[in-house]
């Protein structure tokens, strides 16, 4: 199974707003795939990261920021979210540490730079944003892979 959204975000504020509705959809279905965010940099996608732990519980103690240079922040949300960002991957491959912090299922796990994993390492069952400049704004594709049941009823973007 797989869907395409396309959506144009006109600045920070939507990008943000599209994320709180997908921290939102997720609580309200207690349905936590992992996503994984593709794009330039300067795109946006710790920006809708933030916007999704903003709107989890526990969201607003969290300091969302990217984790470049160690990995993997690990947010005091419910439930927990963990933020990894796999620039420094680019062009090698993940090692058992990396396969270890992508297999928790008790988490929801949003993953910068997804692209860098490669195919037969990242879930089945999850979420693929695609981040791009567009007509000095942004669009975000957002494409929903997997099997899953909760995937495929998904309204994702509210």
């Amino acid at each position: 199974m797989s869907s395409v959204i396309s959506l144009i975000l006109s600045n920070e504020a939507a990008t943000i707003e599209l994320g709180r509705k997908m921290g939102l959809y997720f609580t309200s279905r207690d349905f936590f795939p992992a996503v994984f965010f593709c794009g330039d940099l300067g795109t946006g996608k710790t920006t809708m990261i933030r916007g999704i732990v903003s709107a989890l519980p526990g969201g607003e103690d969290a300091e969302v920021s990217s984790p470049s240079f160690n990995l993997a922040n690990i947010y005091p949300t419910r439930p927990e979210t963990l933020h990894v960002d796999l620039y420094r991957l680019q062009g090698l491959k993940a090692d058992q540490d990396v396969e270890e912090l992508l297999a928790g299922v008790d988490r929801l796990i949003l993953v910068e730079w997804g692209d860098f994993l490669p195919e037969g390492q990242r879930p089945r069952d999850r979420v693929d944003i695609v981040l791009k400049f567009y007509n000095g704004s942004r669009e975000a594709l957002i494409n929903l892979s997997g099997a899953g049941e909760k995937l495929r009823s998904s309204n994702i973007c509210g």
